[in-house]
């Protein structure tokens, strides 16, 4: 069979393609910036207090957190912030009667994604 293809090196190329290549009528390169100071972050908008509170009342003895007193805040944006709140604690949660709820004591977690969002939570209760 005379259809194979050496495999044992060769020759180097002889000529480099780009040798003939130019930057001639190419834009310039800007310099690269400089360390720029980043602007200051945008002041977190008050939204108003929300009340975070632990039940274990009437749920067979889980232990519950739920998050109340939501002002100007639609449907949606709840479930939003409860996804997000699942999401960062690992658990299940839901939105019920305007209120959501988060299983598990997960308080802490709760306030800090309720602080990034520019609401003010409060603990509230036991």
């Amino acid at each position: 069979m005379s259809g194979k293809v050496p495999t044992e090196g060769g020759a180097g190329l002889s000529q480099n393609p780009f040798a003939a290549l130019d930057s001639a009528g190419l834009p310039k390169v800007p310099p690269p910036r400089s360390a720029q100071p980043a602007p200051p972050p945008a002041p977190a908008r008050n939204r108003g207090r929300v009340d975070i509170v632990r039940e274990t009342g009437n749920r067979g003895g889980k232990t519950v957190t739920v998050v109340t007193g939501f002002v100007g805040i639609g449907q949606p944006e709840k479930e939003q912030l409860a996804k997000r709140m699942r999401a960062a604690c690992g658990c299940g949660g839901t939105v019920k009667e305007g209120r959501i709820e988060i299983q598990g004591d997960q308080r802490e977690s709760v306030a800090r994604i309720l602080s990034e969002a520019g609401f003010r939570p409060v603990f509230a209760g036991g």
